[in-house]
């Protein structure tokens, strides 16, 4: 329409409102008819539109897909509810999962309720969780769940369940059929066996009705076997995060979410068949969201996550395990857990003096450069560390996020090593680089040359001076 010519009832376009015949963006050059988009403009910003769409759901798919992952890893040792893996002498290197310690003994395994009611009878002593296929929490199990480490029996029950609820049970009602339970056993006097035995002893796994008559659990030791639970960051994770909506109730899923799911193609009851056009911007929306996730983490910028002014340091739960401020889901904080780590629970971010466990990790040295594992670092440790049982620095790869895969079994320096070399004045360093500081092999871990790394420091049992930050680990400081 010519701008100038003025009939009876014209009146004048309030500014912003009009968009020029031609528009210059980030897409290239933009064309309208008094304010029609040509046919290339259109199909320039519905590709831009899809691939938008693409790399959100991207994100917050990351939550389900690595859950499948971790299913499908643990399902090749044996069948669901009749399999319990154990890492009996700890998990070492060669299992890659996402960050995970090597101070305790894990037991890790799922649970399928689609043939109904299941029992889950929890040894005493163990630290666990149990979430839900989409990442949600459910409950606590061991210390710091009802059973308040003593052991008990568990009555899980599955979606929609509206049968006889018997009494005599912790009662948990998760928002999915699958569901996994993680829990951890102690060493005793530096030995993981006695804790091992007690849940060799005591977990149960058996249908409600088959309580008179339980099934034989097979427990696989899986201490140093070389497996992965990693989630694929190619096109196939688009696959993965259909077969979750597929299999998965999804009304605890938020409206949004699922419509940026359907927005690419994934909708519970409907073909995962995308054209040609939208495989290829899926392909590289994939590629993408891999790519934001790692800028995300790596490089978080919500200041108020890091533990210290002007430090390395952060909290890997910022909004608390929910992710969560004022009712307000923080995406980043989101993204950035679930590409690095597993497991949610409100025990791993308590406040609790003495009880739980404390985490921080590092990506970059104290100028702010990427670990580099050609090169010799430095952690300084000072003297009393806060910790009511022990503390440990594990090295992590900054592709895999799984513990970093060199000549030695454990990368990690840690309290409950008796022959870390103590500073006299009670302090501790720790050393980082291919080769170990002469007489320091005890406080070294071993890196790799050309290969990036990045490390949590954990503190079992934290103290006050770690909560008021009176207690402060120095940055990790290149030595040159």
């Amino acid at each position: 329409m010519n701008m100038e010519m003025k009939m009876k009832m014209t009146t004048d376009i309030p500014p912003g409102v009009a968009i020029p015949d031609t528009v210059e963006t980030r897409l290239g050059t933009l064309n309208f008819f008094d304010g029609f988009p040509d046919d290339a403009t259109v199909e320039k910003l519905y590709d831009n539109l899809d691939f938008q769409r693409a790399v959100q759901a991207y994100l917050l798919g990351l939550a389900p897909v690595s859950q499948l992952a971790n299913r499908k890893g643990i399902a090749e040792l044996g069948p669901i509810n009749l399999t319990v893996p154990i890492f009996e002498d700890r998990m070492d290197s060669k299992s890659l999962f996402l960050t995970p310690n090597n101070n305790t003994p894990y037991t890790w395994f799922w649970l399928d309720l689609r043939e109904g009611p299941l029992v889950l009878e929890v040894p005493p002593k163990v630290l666990g969780l149990i979430n839900d296929m989409w990442y949600n929490f459910v409950t606590d199990v061991g210390s710091v769940g009802p059973d308040k480490g003593e052991g008990g029996k568990y009555l899980i029950l599955p979606p929609g369940y509206e049968g006889n609820v018997p009494s005599g049970y912790f009662v948990v009602r998760p928002a999915t059929f699958s569901v996994w339970v993680p829990w951890r056993s102690f060493l005793v006097d530096g030995d993981p066996k006695p804790g091992v035995d007690l849940v060799e002893q005591h977990t149960k796994i058996y249908r409600l009705e088959d309580a008179a008559n339980p099934p034989q659990l097979k427990f696989v030791h899986v201490s140093g076997r070389a497996f992965s639970t990693l989630a694929p960051a190619d096109y196939g994770f688009w696959e993965y995060l259909n077969q979750v909506v597929q299999e998965e109730p999804t009304d605890s899923v938020d409206p949004i979410t699922l419509g940026l799911y359907a927005s690419i193609g994934i909708q519970k009851g409907k073909p995962f068949a995308p054209d040609g056009r939208m495989q290829k911007i899926l392909a590289e929306a994939a590629v993408v969201g891999d790519a934001t996730a790692r800028a995300i983490n790596y490089r978080l910028r919500i200041k108020e996550s890091y533990y210290y002014p002007n430090s390395a340091w952060r909290s890997g739960f910022y909004g608390g395990y929910k992710f969560e401020e004022d009712g307000v889901r923080i995406l980043d904080a989101y993204a950035a857990f679930f590409f690095y780590a597993t497991g949610v629970t409100p025990a791993m971010d308590s406040k609790t003096v003495g009880e739980g466990s404390q985490y921080m990790a590092a990506f970059v040295d104290a100028e702010g450069n990427p670990l580099d594992g050609g090169k010799n670092y430095r952690l300084h440790l000072p003297p009393n560390v806060p910790v009511k049982q022990f503390w440990s620095v594990i090295l992590y790869d900054n592709q895999t996020r799984s513990m970093l895969q060199t000549d030695q079994k454990w990368p990690a320096v840690t309290s409950q090593n008796e022959a870390v070399l103590i500073n006299p004045d009670g302090s501790v360093d720790v050393y980082f680089g291919p080769q170990a500081p002469a007489g320091k092999e005890n406080n070294w871990v071993q890196t790799i040359p050309g290969k990036g790394w990045n490390t949590l420091l954990r503190l079992y049992g934290p103290l006050q001076p770690w909560f008021d930050k009176t207690w402060r680990p120095s940055e990790i400081e290149l030595i040159k």
